[in-house]
């Protein structure tokens, strides 16, 4: 009786730890948001930087109050409400929520947001960074509008996002970049972390987790197909030509880029300054 019972007590403790492992909050800190001038002007480059106006900005409504779908192969999902407004969008939010949210992928309660918000890439963020994104979302003006319920099969539940993120974190890292360049290393963040372009442009395996081994390798999303942008894909493009594209669409050849690329352009690249574009060419174009 005795052995049973120490195999039933090792059997519990193993139970737990795993649970433990899958599902305990991550630590963050508890800091206040900061109000200064400077903070909110920062955060509004970054979240240019960041792409955010490309999926939040409202449909249907004014400013970052989200509804535009993203449709994949496991459902449609809907950019959420992102202006201050308490009761449909972060108006209660504080840093933690946004530090969870972000480089965690989790909500305030302890549950899990899909990876249709790249919060993968953006754990590669600093914190100072997403506390300034968060003052300057903070400052602007509250919206009240609600969106759409996510559109997923019913095997489908967030919290089958902890064993996701696991199987993702033991799935391999980015290449690493054997160069001390300070250009090259911020342009590293801007597009790995950041701007997060391997969410569109790294293609991804049957359980939608990237394949970093073959990073910006070119993707396909359902009907959308991202184009090959690491150092081979580029290898016609001079680091000017890329620069210059990052700031009007226009590729080498002289035709301008259409689709979900087009508004990247739009809100994103062309609203950085030239030290960060001519940054990104110079990560692109490093070979790995």
């Amino acid at each position: 009786m005795f052995k049973r019972s120490g195999v039933w007590a090792v059997g519990a403790v193993v139970g737990v730890s795993a649970l433990y492992w899958l599902f305990a909050a991550p630590k963050v800190i508890d800091t206040p948001i900061p109000s200064a001038a400077e903070n909110i002007e920062r955060g509004e480059y970054l979240l240019h930087a960041g792409g955010c106006i490309s999926c939040h900005e409202g449909e249907g409504a004014p400013g970052l109050s989200g509804g535009m779908a993203l449709v994949s192969d496991f459902g449609t999902f809907y950019a959420p409400n992102i202006t201050p407004d308490e009761s449909t969008g972060i108006g209660r939010w504080k840093s933690r929520d946004f530090l969870l949210a972000l480089k965690h992928g989790r909500t305030s309660n302890g549950s899990f947001y899909f990876p249709a918000f790249p919060y993968r890439a953006y754990s590669g963020m600093t914190d100072q960074d997403v506390l300034d994104i968060a003052a300057y979302l903070l400052a602007q003006e509250p919206v009240t509008h609600e969106v759409p319920e996510h559109e997923t099969p019913p095997w489908l539940s967030r919290w089958l996002m902890a064993g996701w993120n696991r199987l993702a974190d033991m799935s391999g890292s980015a290449p690493a970049l054997n160069t001390e360049d300070p250009q090259v290393l911020r342009g590293a963040y801007l597009a790995r972390s950041l701007g997060h372009c391997g969410e569109c442009h790294t293609p991804r395996n049957a359980l939608g987790i990237p394949q970093l081994s073959h990073e910006f390798a070119g993707a396909t999303m359902g009907e959308s197909h991202a184009d090959e942008i690491d150092a081979e894909g580029l290898a016609s493009w001079g680091k000017e030509d890329f620069a210059f594209f990052l700031l009007l669409g226009m590729k080498p050849d002289g035709e301008f880029i259409g689709g979900e690329m087009e508004s990247v352009i739009e809100h994103n690249t062309s609203m950085l300054t030239d030290q960060d574009r001519d940054a990104l060419a110079a990560f692109f174009k490093f070979p790995r």
